[in-house]
This record gives C-alpha cells, sequence and structure tokens, in this order.
C-alpha cells in the first residue's frame, strides 16, 4: 500500500515537471504578440496612406466629404452664403472680403478647396492664409519658418497638396497628438503651458484649438497671432486690440460709418473654454470624436461632425437623460442665441447706417460721433465673436448670451450717441 502511494507520488511529481516545461517553454520561447505601429514617415500627408494602416480611422474622416445639415439646423457643412440667412452681414462687412463671400464651412476635406475657391483672398493676400487649412504647412514652415507668412499666398499654392489630414493632428512615427499651429505654441506658452508636456486628454482639444481660434495677421509680416494675453473672452480679447497690438489697428474701414473695424475668426477654443464640458475636463475630442467599436476593436472616429448626429456616443456616456431630451435641450440653447445674435446684427447694420448719416450733418458734434464710432466697433466685435463660432452659442451657453446681449446694449448707444451727435433723431 505504501508502495502504491509512493507510485502515485512519483508520477504526480513528474506530471507537475512535464506541465511546467511546457509552460515555460510557451512562456519563454514563445514571442509574445506584439502591436508594431505603422512606418509612416514625416512628411507624408496623403490621409489614403496613412488609411492602409488605420482603416477605421480612414473610413470616419472620409464621412467629412459629406455635405449635410445638422439635427438642429445650425452649422452642418452645407455649402451655403451666411447672407442669405442674415442679410444684416452685407451691412456689417461692408468694404471687406466677408461683405462678398461668407459661405459656411465644410469639413476637413474640403479645406484647401475652399480657400482655392473662396472669394475672399486675391493677388494680395498673405502666405498667412494657408496656415490651418493644409497638412503642407508643416513643410512650409519647416522651410521658411515665419518667414512663410509673408509670402504671397499665390506663390505657394504650388507647395500645398494636401487639405487637413491626419498628420495636422498626429506624429507619423509615435501617433502621438501634437500642436503644429506655431501662433497656438506661442499663445500657450505665455499662458505659462507646455503643449508639449500636455497630457492626452488636454491634447484632445489642443489639437483642435490650434486652428478653432481667432487669430489676427499682425504687421509688418502678417505673422498668425492669438490675442489671448489678457484673456479668451470676447471683452478681454477686445480689450487686447485696444492697445494696438505690434501697431494692428483694423482689419478694414467700414465706407458707410467710417469705423476702423475688426473681424473675429472663429472663436470655438475660446468659447469652449468658457463652458461646463470645458470646466468638467470633457475634451472636444470626447463630444465630436467620440469611441465607436468595431469587430470588439475601439476606436476615436474621425467623422469631426456634429454631436448631435451620434447622441449615443457623443453625450450618453455621460448624461443619463434621453436622446430625445439631450436633443430638446440644445435646440433650445441654440434656438435662444440664434435669435438674440439676429437682434444684434440687425441693431448694429442700422447703427452703421445712423453714424453714416449723423457724420454728412454740418457741424457734427465730433466728440459724440467718435463716441459713437467706438461703440459700433465694439458691439460689432461682441456680436461677431459668437456668430462667427460654430456652436450656436453651445460650448457655452451663458457666455454667449451674455456677450449678446452687451452687444445689443452697445449698439444701442452707438446710436444715441450718433444721434446727439448731429442733433437729430434718425
Amino acid at each position: 500500500m505504501k508502495d502504491k502511494k509512493n507510485i502515485i507520488i512519483i508520477i504526480a511529481v513528474i506530471f507537475a515537471l512535464i506541465l511546467v516545461i511546457i509552460l515555460a517553454r510557451v512562456f519563454v520561447f514563445t514571442p509574445s504578440p506584439v502591436i508594431k505601429l505603422a512606418t509612416i514617415p514625416e512628411g507624408e500627408h496623403d490621409p489614403a496612406v496613412w488609411g492602409k494602416y488605420y482603416p477605421l480611422q480612414y473610413k470616419s474622416y472620409l464621412k467629412n466629404k459629406e455635405m449635410a445639415p445638422t439635427p438642429t439646423g445650425f452649422g452642418g457643412s452645407v455649402n451655403y452664403q451666411k447672407s442669405t440667412k442674415e442679410p444684416e452681414i452685407l451691412m456689417n462687412f461692408q468694404g471687406m472680403p466677408f461683405g462678398k463671400d461668407y459661405s459656411e464651412d465644410r469639413g476637413h476635406p474640403y479645406s484647401l478647396q475652399d480657400l482655392k475657391e473662396t472669394k475672399r483672398i486675391g493677388p494680395e493676400s498673405p502666405g498667412s492664409c494657408m496656415t490651418c487649412k493644409t497638412a503642407n504647412m508643416i513643410d512650409i514652415y519647416k522651410d521658411m519658418g515665419d518667414g512663410y507668412s509673408r509670402v504671397p499666398l499665390m506663390q505657394l499654392f504650388g507647395r500645398i497638396k494636401h487639405p487637413i489630414t491626419c498628420a495636422n493632428c498626429h506624429d507619423p512615427a509615435s501617433m502621438n497628438l501634437r500642436v503644429v499651429v506655431p501662433a497656438f505654441i506661442e499663445a500657450m506658452q505665455k499662458k505659462g503651458i507646455d503643449v508639449k508636456k500636455a497630457s492626452r486628454e488636454k491634447m484632445r482639444s489642443y489639437v483642435c484649438g490650434q486652428c478653432h481660434s481667432e487669430y489676427y495677421f499682425a504687421p509688418p509680416d502678417k505673422k498668425v497671432v492669438f490675442p489671448w494675453d489678457k484673456g479668451l473672452k470676447a471683452k478681454e480679447t477686445y480689450a487686447y486690440y485696444t492697445e494696438k497690438p505690434a501697431g494692428f489697428e483694423q482689419d478694414w474701414l467700414h465706407p458707410v460709418s467710417g469705423v476702423k473695424m475688426l473681424k473675429a475668426q472663429h472663436p470655438d477654443f475660446e468659447l469652449w473654454s468658457t463652458g461646463v464640458h470645458a470646466q468638467s475636463a470633457v475634451s472636444c475630442a470626447d463630444c465630436h470624436m467620440p469611441y465607436m467599436r468595431k469587430d470588439g476593436r475601439k476606436y476615436s472616429s474621425h467623422w469631426v461632425t456634429s454631436p448631435m448626429k451620434h447622441v449615443e456616443s457623443s453625450c450618453l456616456t455621460c448624461h443619463k437623460q434621453s436622446e430625445k431630451w439631450i436633443m430638446e435641450r440644445v435646440k433650445t440653447i441654440q434656438n435662444n442665441v440664434w435669435e438674440m445674435q439676429r437682434t444684434a446684427g440687425t441693431t448694429i447694420a442700422r447703427a452703421h447706417e445712423v453714424i453714416g448719416k449723423a457724420a454728412k450733418v454740418s457741424g457734427v458734434n465730433k466728440t459724440e460721433l467718435e463716441k459713437a464710432r467706438e461703440l459700433v466697433r465694439k458691439a460689432q466685435w461682441f456680436w461677431d465673436f459668437i456668430a462667427a463660432e460654430n456652436s450656436m452659442g453651445f460650448h457655452s451657453p451663458a457666455e454667449a448670451l451674455n456677450t449678446l446681449g452687451l452687444s445689443v446694449d452697445f449698439a444701442h448707444q452707438a446710436i444715441a450717441a450718433a444721434n446727439r451727435a448731429a442733433k437729430t433723431h434718425y
């Protein structure tokens, strides 16, 4: 009996040794599967090449070619002239390119085509205009540095082959998110932020903010600069411009009111920064490029579009309300902002007309007239800061409505000052 037990023990030990040997061969001698990143060379900007390695992301990127309105009726990628819905644009931007062509932006694949076809550019347009329109900006900046801004845009077109593509946001070697627009890097440095050391979650907003922001062409070289030294709100950027930075005083002179005007450029990042989503650490990509799953694989959608087109993926991952509730909430906010935006825009248009008439009156009070001009300049900046932004106020509803309310007030004050200047009532 004892011998039988010994035999069983010996067999068990032998079996255990065999099992150890087998496991050792599996874990030591069998190589573990390694996920290798694609080898894409620096300077390769064709999204189709990147798509060979990242087919899910590329397929979703191609959806940006679809031109369709949003479910709320605001924004979208349908290429139409905004003045057809907002005729006040024709007066407010009279005398400058946006008065001739102010069309709705289309998706990233159209950025270069839209730049070439817009009526807002001409032989005198600086190279600065292509900064956020093409991945080839990366190569041009490497070759020319800030000097590219002085080169006429028409001369650079020969070097521009691709619109906004993967390379604008991703390092081809590591696939890490990156910022390539020098003006954004400099503006963030002034705020004490080194974007190269930023977390991935913050980069999911920074890669968007590098282009979806307000900027101006600083004289004399037309260098792209972000006016953030005093803050990101409309009143803070306006205060920045009042100090005539680098000698910059105006975008154009309004031919009717004689006002030195400013033009806002899609301050999406600025308005978002004041909103509840930014304050809750929700990034741009969380909403506009939500995570998707396909055949068990998780990836970030590269269809950069309205969250309302995929509420379940973009909103309901955080919000517990129904999709219907979310949609109605967004529509309510955007409708309210739209109504206030139209009120501000039409009041400003009337202010330009009244100031223009007052300026022609013999013996007009120059002090009151200049006060009226300053007030309408400020009113239009506040209005344009929201009108040029792409969320119809949703990025920060309270800030948007407050900014537009102030705009209406400034416009009415401008009209009153012009009437006092002319001692009449227009």
